[in-house]
C-alpha cells in the first residue's frame, strides 16, 4: 500500500508541475501578446523615438521625423520600385520574392533577401539587425500586427523615417539634408532613386557621385519608379 501511495503521490506532483508549467507558458504568451500589441498601437499614432540600431550606432545619430504628406511622392515611389514592387497588394509577405531569393542564395554569389517593406519596418522598429530563427519569427509576428493595425500608409511613413540612409543618418529627411541640402519635400526623381539605391547597404554605397552597381541600380530604380506611378502601384499611399 505504501508503494502504491508513493507512486500516486509522485504522479500527482508531476501533474501539478506540468500544470504549473502550462500556466506559466500561457501567462508568458498573453503578456507577450499584450506588450507587442501595446507597442504597435502606440506607434500607430506616436512617432518612433528611436530604434535599437540607432541606440547602438557609434557614429552618432541624425534624424528628423517627417510625415508622409511632407515627403515628396517620388521618394516612396523609388522605395517601392527598389525594394518592394508589390507593397500595395501584399499583406506583409511576398512569397514569390522569398522563394526567388532563397533559390538565388542557394546558388551562391551575392546574397539577396526577400523581405518586404513591411518586414523591414517591423525589424527596424521593434527588433535588432541580423538573422536567426527567433528574430525572423518575431519579425513575422510584428509584420502581421503592423499590417493589421497600421495600414500601408503608416508603414511607409515609419519606414521612411527610421531607415538608415548613411553612416549615422536615419530617415529620408536627414538623408535629403545631408546629401542634397534640402528637405524631403523637394526630392527630384533622380535624387529619390539615388537615395533608394543605397538603402540596403547605406554604409557601403555612395549617394553622392555613385559609380558601378550603385549608379546602375539607381538608374534602374528611376525607370521603375515611373512605372510605379504610371501603373498605380502606389495607390495605397495617395
Amino acid at each position: 500500500m505504501a508503494t502504491i501511495s508513493a507512486s500516486t503521490s509522485r504522479r500527482r506532483k508531476r501533474q501539478i508541475t506540468v500544470r504549473r508549467i502550462i500556466v506559466w507558458i500561457v501567462k508568458a504568451v498573453l503578456i507577450f501578446v499584450a506588450v507587442t500589441l501595446l507597442q504597435v498601437c502606440v506607434y500607430r499614432f506616436v512617432p518612433v523615438p528611436f530604434t535599437l540600431t540607432m541606440l547602438f550606432d557609434s557614429n552618432g545619430m541624425t534624424r528628423d521625423w517627417t510625415s508622409l504628406s511632407h515627403i515628396d511622392p517620388d521618394m516612396p515611389r523609388a522605395v517601392i520600385a527598389g525594394e518592394d514592387a508589390k507593397f500595395c497588394t501584399h499583406h506583409g509577405f511576398d512569397v514569390a520574392a522569398i522563394e526567388k531569393a532563397y533559390k538565388r542564395n542557394a546558388r551562391g554569389g551575392r546574397v539577396r533577401g526577400g523581405s518586404t517593406i513591411s518586414q523591414q519596418t517591423a525589424k527596424n522598429v521593434f527588433l535588432w539587425q541580423g538573422g536567426g530563427y527567433v528574430r525572423k519569427a518575431l519579425e513575422a509576428w510584428y509584420t502581421v500586427l503592423i499590417e493589421t493595425i497600421w495600414g500601408k500608409r503608416r508603414i511607409m511613413e515609419v519606414y521612411l523615417n527610421v531607415a538608415e540612409t548613411g553612416i549615422g543618418t536615419y530617415g529620408v529627411e536627414a538623408g535629403a539634408q545631408r546629401y542634397f541640402h534640402h528637405g524631403a519635400d523637394r526630392f527630384s526623381p533622380g535624387e529619390a532613386a539615388r537615395l533608394a539605391a543605397v538603402l540596403p547597404l547605406p554604409k557601403k554605397r555612395a549617394v553622392v557621385a555613385p559609380n558601378g552597381f550603385t549608379r546602375r541600380h539607381g538608374n534602374a530604380i528611376a525607370r521603375n519608379a515611373r512605372a510605379v506611378r504610371g501603373q498605380g502601384l502606389d495607390d495605397c499611399l495617395y
